[in-house]
Parts: structure tokens; sequence; C-alpha cells
């Protein structure tokens, strides 16, 4: 695959993700983009947090949805369901972290990719 195809469609990825955040009001939605960052683990990270575990369940299970009715995939792995303080879905080139508000201040994955740009989201 060229590199620059595949930058596309991580693109459109991290934007079908970034709406199943906003539909479930998402707060603080933040893209970084790490194509330029050396030894990055994908092309983005998309971040969000909730006010309550329910919510952050919520909001996995949107963007879920939203990425399979758009281009039928699954992430490749899913952490952090149970306790839902914490869920990252895993879809190789996009990683989401969608947090419960203190554990997003406590572990400030922002502030790790330092290297990264950064483009910030309203929540719908």
């Amino acid at each position: 695959m060229v590199k620059g195809k595949k930058v596309k469609e991580s693109t459109h990825l991290s934007e079908i993700i970034i709406h199943g955040i906003q539909e479930k009001k998402g707060n603080e939605i933040v893209r970084l983009d790490l194509q330029n960052v050396h030894s990055s683990v994908s092309d983005y990270f998309v971040i969000c947090h909730a006010e309550s575990t329910t919510q952050v369940r919520a909001i996995a299970k949107s963007v879920e949805e939203e990425v399979y009715k758009a281009v039928k995939q699954d992430p490749w792995r899913k952490e952090g369901l149970d306790h839902a303080e914490w869920i990252l879905l895993d879809y190789i080139d996009v990683v989401v972290h969608i947090f419960k508000t203190d554990k997003r201040q406590f572990y400030a994955i922002e502030d790790l990719w330092g290297d990264a740009e950064l483009k910030y989201f309203q929540s719908a």
C-alpha cells in the first residue's frame, strides 16, 4: 500500500472515530498526529474523557458502531471495558483512548507525545 493512501485512510478513520465520540458528548476531544514522530506506534491517537464509567462505555460503543458502519472494521484490540476508567480501542493506525476525567488528568497522555501535532474538536 502506498504511504499516502494509508495516511488518507487513517485520517478518514480518525474522523469517523471523532464523530462517534461526539455522538455521546465526549469531553475535550483531541487528535494527536503521530505520523512525523519518530518511532510512533500509529498514525493518530484520539483522546477524550467523560464524567462517568457509564458514559465512557457509551462512547466506546458509539465509536465501535460508527467505525463498523462506515468501514466494516472492528478494533484489533480492546482494553479496559471491565472497569471503564480508561478504555483503549486499537484500530492499528488509529488508537482511541477514552478516559474517565480523573484518569485522563493523572496519565496526561498528550504530554507524553510532545512532538505530536494536536488538533482539538468540539463535542457535539
